[in-house]
């Protein structure tokens, strides 16, 4: 993984002190909270319901065990001993004093951690594939690429106060793990005929209020030239996007509007000055990256074969592992969704806990996932069982990845001042309901994501079953939607008809799911079973 160097830390210590003097003077009520605001939201900063909310950027999802340690004692000192993992593939603290929080940066700094570009109208956390680097199928690694975005966005002078917020993920594999077209741009790594690398751009998706799937604009360009198309791009967007109306601010707005070919060919002929311009960092540089992502020292003849006498072992193995690029590996997902539990907290012993799996089983590297789970990528079989021990344990050996009980939902309303309704306890009524009715074992793969807004941060058009709660006439409502998807196979779920009330709604999941159980043939999936059959029969067995 990425390490400093002296101009990193210097740059993310320099910031600390900064915003120690910017939060004293606010304080002190030297500055109102309008000036106040922009600073601290820069620094992932944000006033919440109950309390200020502190967003730590984990970029590209990968974490040291130190750094996941020192995650567990920041909840442990200044919050209530728990963080919350999100879509971003960070993690936020719900209950943070504004005294506190220079220190909280000063903590993070210790560790190369930072809040830096979590929040405001900037580019944010650079994602990425959570397999990164250990699965089998893809062409290269994506993370040097998404660490050269990263180090070009910090801090850039054109792109701090853009029309609105600004999301990238970068994948080097044709299945997408990262929900790649649903970014304001998405890059996939891919090789061409002759062999050589470069990066296909899809830009102008997202999900929010108008959600769109980005189309390609270009599938092909030359990794030295990766950093000059994205600042096309940007820069495109910075000179045209609205910034009179923040409902229609953001990129996929003004690529919808201009058409994905007009908008193209702005982007070229910004591309065709910018390389004139040589704004490329040196070649040099992202070797100097790439070499902190070489392969850890695999064990050549690590054995293949996995003791599968335990059953409830077996069942974990099945589900909550991957494939891994090396032999005698697999990369295993820490499921942060025990039933009835609030979907992607961790308490701060679990994160130590996690820590310490890293550093024992996994070459000191765990990642976060967009869907709200902890991966350890580098695990050999031959030390799964007792991994998974540990786990069980602890309460986070639950076997659901991709099931109906690995579900994602933002904080809603029980934290978050934006929120219609309330998320948390719709995701674990659910949760418990195919726990206890055993619907849950025979299911396979089925995507549920709830969003307590029309912001999405749960990602709710993008699920095999999306929720969305809505306020209706000072009630909470919320509507059912189905069909999304967030992988390679990219589509918009489509709402069924009126909302529910709060028991409603898992009643409504249920009878989707009865669907889908009385219809569907050998081997599909929920979502195959849907795009066969359509709408008509779900609309019919939920409203008669």
């Amino acid at each position: 993984m990425y390490k400093y160097d002296q101009w990193d830390q210097a740059m993310v210590d320099a910031r600390v002190a900064e915003f120690r003097d910017q939060c004293q003077r606010r304080i002190e009520g030297k500055l109102t909270e309008d000036q106040f605001k922009p600073l601290r939201l820069m620094n992932g900063l944000y006033l919440q319901l109950h309390a200020y909310m502190l967003r730590v950027a984990i970029p590209y999802g990968t974490l040291s065990g130190a750094q996941m340690r020192t995650l567990g004692n920041i909840a442990d000192t200044f919050d209530r001993k728990y963080g919350h993992f999100t879509t971003r593939q960070n993690i936020q603290y719900n209950w943070i004093k504004l005294e506190e929080a220079p220190d909280i940066l000063a903590a993070l700094a210790k560790v190369e951690m930072h809040a830096i570009q979590t929040s405001g109208n900037c580019i944010r956390n650079i994602s990425s594939d959570h397999f990164a680097g250990a699965a089998a199928d893809e062409v290269v690694d994506p993370r040097p690429y998404a660490e050269l975005l990263r180090q070009w966005s910090s801090f850039h002078p054109e792109f701090s106060y853009l029309p609105r917020k600004f999301k990238f993920a970068v994948i080097a594999s044709e299945t997408d793990r990262a929900a790649m077209r649903l970014h304001d741009i998405g890059i996939n790594i891919v090789r061409n005929d002759a062999g050589e690398l470069g990066a296909a751009f899809y830009v102008g998706g997202g999900m929010g209020r108008t959600p769109m799937i980005a189309p390609l604009i270009n599938g092909f360009v030359p990794l030295d030239q990766l950093i000059t198309y994205a600042e096309a791009c940007l820069r495109v967007y910075n000179r045209y996007g609205r910034r009179d109306n923040k409902y229609k601010a953001r990129i996929k707005i003004l690529v919808h509007e201009l058409g994905a070919e007009e908008y193209t060919r702005q982007v070229e002929e910004e591309f065709a000055l910018l390389l004139a311009q040589n704004i490329e960092p040196p070649f040099a540089e992202l070797e100097r990256i790439r070499t902190y992502f070489e392969d850890p020292a695999f064990v050549a003849d690590a054995a293949d074969e996995l003791d599968r006498s335990d059953p409830e072992f077996a069942v974990w193995s099945d589900r909550n592992t991957h494939p891994h690029k090396a032999p005698g590996y697999v990369s295993a997902v820490i499921s942060l969704k025990p039933v009835g539990g609030i979907p992607g907290d961790a308490t701060a012993d679990q994160m130590r806990l996690m820590a310490d799996l890293a550093e024992q089983y996994s070459f000191d590297e765990c990642r976060v996932t967009h869907t709200q789970n902890i991966v350890l990528p580098h695990v050999r079989k031959a030390d799964l069982f007792a991994l998974w021990q540990k786990l069980d344990a602890a309460g986070l050996g639950t076997p659901n990845l991709d099931q109906v009980g690995d579900i994602i939902a933002c904080p809603g309303l029980d934290y978050c001042s934006l929120a219609n309704a309330r998320s948390i306890p719709i995701a674990q009524q659910i949760s418990q309901r195919f726990a206890a009715n055993g619907k849950g074992e025979i299911l396979g793969e089925l995507k549920l994501k709830i969003s307590g807004c029309i912001n999405a941060c749960g990602h709710h058009h993008a699920g095999h079953i999306g929720i969305l709660g809505v306020d209706k006439k000072g009630v909470e409502n919320y509507q059912l939607s189905l069909g999304g998807s967030e992988a390679e196979d990219t589509s918009l779920g489509k709402i069924t008809g009126r909302g529910f009330d709060e028991a409603g709604i898992v009643d409504a999941v249920e009878t989707s799911v009865d669907v889908y159980l009385a219809q569907r043939k050998d081997g599909e999936r929920f979502l195959d079973t849907y795009r066969r059959i359509g709408m008509e029969p779900f609309k019919e067995a939920l409203y008669g």
